[in-house]
């Protein structure tokens, strides 16, 4: 029923968070994403809208593209697993991805970084998804706008699953400056400016946003130690520092690039179509600064599955 829904989904949004722990088999079999409307949400699907950090490396599948040249994920990566013992049949999903015998003995498979904006689900309406006519007609009208896309990495964390996955988050440190307009925006907030406008256009069922802003490296990393774990999340804080002094990125294929934008994916392999900027920069004047801060004063709320104050 509603109430029973409304539970799960708020231990999924807690469990999430790392403010609940729920033991495997057990009430995490029961507990379903926060979808828009659960009853309605009749099938599982892995079509979202998001950003597509994958990048071909000669440590990784052959066959890997390359979307952007911001961020060498393998800077974070443990591929002589120094720290690490084992990681699930996938391996690294990032860098590249995984090349196969005789590089790896994981599944070998090209580089699928990303991170979701918004999770679709399907393309069948009567399963609670969008047609995928409907979203790139939406996409291409302009009544998205899309900035141009600079992100900035902000923390590697292991999030709550047993064993865990590892996730490179892409966190907005702070809320913006509603009195002083003329402040900087911070870092990231490209990210909830285009999450928010999709929430508000979209209402299918299945529709929700997995967690923080993220992308998964790998699941089911197990350390060798407490001290391998500490050393390898030092290595990754060394990185993470390297980065911010250059500040946020666009996500170019490569240096004469100015098209950072955001991609629909059939699922985390299969990006299909790119929709680019078209909402550029400068964004300083007061009109734009009027439209950005419009979007970035609410944020979702899966547990109530409404809008809150940021």
């Amino acid at each position: 029923d509603a109430a029973a829904a409304n539970w799960r989904r708020s231990q999924y949004t807690q469990y999430l968070a790392g403010t609940v722990h729920i033991e495997p088999n057990n009430i995490l079999d029961e507990i379903m994403p926060p979808v828009l409307k659960p009853e309605m949400s009749k099938v599982d699907g892995l079509a979202f809208i998001g950003l597509s950090l994958a990048r071909k490396s000669d440590r990784g599948h052959n066959q890997s593209v390359t979307h952007q040249i911001a961020f060498d994920l393998n800077d974070i990566l443990d591929r002589g697993y120094e720290y690490l013992s084992a990681t699930n049949d996938d391996g690294w999903l990032v860098g590249g991805g995984e090349p196969g015998p005789p590089k790896s003995y994981k599944l070998a498979a090209k580089d699928s970084a990303h991170v979701e904006l918004m999770r679709i689900g399907t393309y069948n309406p009567e399963w609670g998804g969008i047609s995928e006519t409907e979203i790139i007609e939406v996409m291409k009208s302009g009544k998205i706008l899309i900035p141009q896309v600079e992100v900035l990495p902000t923390d590697v964390i292991a999030n709550k699953d047993s064993p865990p996955e590892l996730e490179i988050r892409f966190d907005m440190p702070h809320g913006p400056d509603f009195v002083d307009t003329t402040a900087p925006l911070p870092a990231n907030w490209q990210l909830r400016f285009i999450h928010n406008q999709l929430f508000k256009h979209f209402y299918n069922p299945s529709r929700f946003c997995p967690g923080p802003f993220h992308s998964t490296i790998v699941r089911k990393a197990e350390f060798r130690s407490k001290k391998h774990k500490d050393a390898y999340f030092a290595m990754c804080d060394a990185v993470l520092k390297k980065w911010k002094i250059a500040g946020p990125r666009p996500l170019n294929a490569n240096p004469v690039d100015n098209k950072s934008g955001i991609w629909l994916f059939a699922d985390r392999t299969k990006p299909t179509h790119f929709f680019p900027p078209n909402f550029l920069p400068p964004y300083d004047t007061e009109e734009k600064r009027k439209i950005i801060l419009s979007y970035l004063t609410e944020e979702w709320d899966e547990d109530t599955l409404s809008w809150k104050k940021a």
